[in-house]
């Protein structure tokens, strides 16, 4: 027996694209739902799963219409088996358990994609472990002591806003209540906060994938953008996926923003490499004519 299976995310899309294709294969039975993909209950699915036979067919107009993760599908399509009933994808022609040659062809995407899964654990855990033997622990920056001390200054003076203050040191509403917490019975000292100076670096970046079976490229540039914004960095306006930035930097001896400038490109380069992905950069300062 032929039994359909339609899915739309929400009320407002239209089910009867599906329905025609699902009718055109002669389907005995269509069970249809509106609701998102990735929701954990399915009500008309989990009723189609119920009353499943031995020789039953699920017909779908594409993959994502039953999952929208390779995990879920493959477990989907594992239950299916095991009640001795076979699925067909419409749109995946590889999806078709009814045959020996698209058993074949599950069976090998299935083991592609846990290598791959397994591949980037793996290189995941060691990049971890590399991090951690070179003292290295990810995350988002320290702030600056300076930065916290004249926060606190700031806030103590009740001349500024939060925001005033945000915008003037980088910290944050919460950060800020959790340092005066922190810092209420030290003896603040901000002599030299004023000598704290900024150098603007400009900064070449590129980034890739470590190899063709991976896809980390795009969330990667993504998590090291998120980075950079708090060095305000800024985008040119010819700026390219692989191109220019400038941070901000800021700095009390040269020596000092030497060192900051190079944890950054460190940084960078762990955090691509937790990614199975690698970089190449370079960064320059023209006003102090510093190069990285």
């Amino acid at each position: 027996m032929k039994i359909g299976y339609a899915r739309v995310s929400t009320e407002n899309q239209n089910l009867d694209r599906q329905l025609d294709q699902l009718k055109n294969e002669n389907c005995e039975r269509i069970y249809q739902e509106k609701i998102a993909g990735n929701d954990k209950e399915r009500p008309e699915l989990e009723r189609l799963l119920d009353n499943l036979r031995l020789g039953d067919t699920i017909i779908i107009t594409e993959l994502t219409r039953l999952s929208r993760s390779t995990r879920d599908l493959f477990k989907l399509v594992d239950k299916i088996e095991r009640k001795g009933s076979n699925i067909k994808s419409l749109k995946e022609i590889w999806v078709d358990t009814t045959t020996p040659q698209g058993k074949f062809m599950f069976t090998v995407i299935a083991g592609l994609t846990q290598f791959e899964r397994d591949l980037i654990v793996q290189r995941t855990k060691e990049g971890l472990e590399s991090a951690r033997a070179r003292g290295r622990k990810g995350g988002r920056p320290k702030k600056n002591k300076n930065d916290i001390e004249k926060a606190l200054k700031l806030y103590k003076s009740k001349e500024y806003s939060l925001k005033e203050i945000r915008e003037h040191t980088g910290v944050s509403k919460t950060s800020l209540y959790r340092y005066l917490e922190e810092y209420k019975n030290v003896d603040l000292k901000f002599d030299d906060i004023k000598k704290e100076k900024v150098a603007e670096i400009k900064l070449w970046l590129r980034v890739e994938n470590n190899n063709k079976f991976v896809r980390g490229r795009k969330r990667t540039i993504e998590s090291i953008e998120r980075y950079l914004d708090f060095y305000d960095m800024k985008k040119p306006k010819n700026y390219r996926q692989n191109g220019d930035y400038l941070l901000y930097v800021k700095y009390t001896t040269i020596d000092g923003l030497k060192e900051k400038v190079y944890e950054i490109l460190q940084e960078l380069e762990l955090e691509a490499d937790m990614r199975n992905c690698f970089t190449e950069s370079d960064a320059v300062c023209d006003e102090l004519k510093i190069s990285w």
